[in-house]
């Protein structure tokens, strides 16, 4: 696999990635990717971040059976910054929404809910 564009992950080691539906253009969800996190979704094309609250590596969907699979990945101008292009299998959001970004400022609920957390998982 060729190494291609160096991403800067900077002193803590992350970037922000953004995930974007690859078909309809929808922001569905803004995570963090450290360098093993990249290199297992160039690997298995399916997208994984780095939990921050967690202090650990997590395949995207699974627990839930709502995966990525990446079509592309792009970098911003800085390389400092990623865009996952992905097909999105269900809902992207832990809330079950499509996308994390269901709400305006106001409080205003925009979002679809497309399944039911509480069913998905176990807390």
């Amino acid at each position: 696999m060729d190494d291609g564009i160096a991403v800067d992950f900077g002193e803590d080691g992350l970037v922000p990635a953004v995930a974007q539906d690859s078909e309809t253009g929808e922001v569905l969800m803004l995570a963090y990717v450290s360098p093993e996190a990249l290199t297992r979704t160039r690997e298995t094309g399916r997208a994984h971040y780095y939990s921050r609250s967690r202090d650990e590596l997590w395949e995207k969907g699974k627990t839930s059976g709502h995966v990525q699979t990446v079509e592309e990945v792009r970098v911003d101008c800085d390389a400092d910054t990623l865009l996952y292009l992905v097909d999105q299998e269900g809902g992207a959001c832990h809330t079950g929404h499509r996308s994390c970004f269901y709400r305006t400022i106001e409080g205003e609920n925009v979002g679809e809910q497309v399944f039911d957390p509480d069913a998905v998982y176990d807390d």
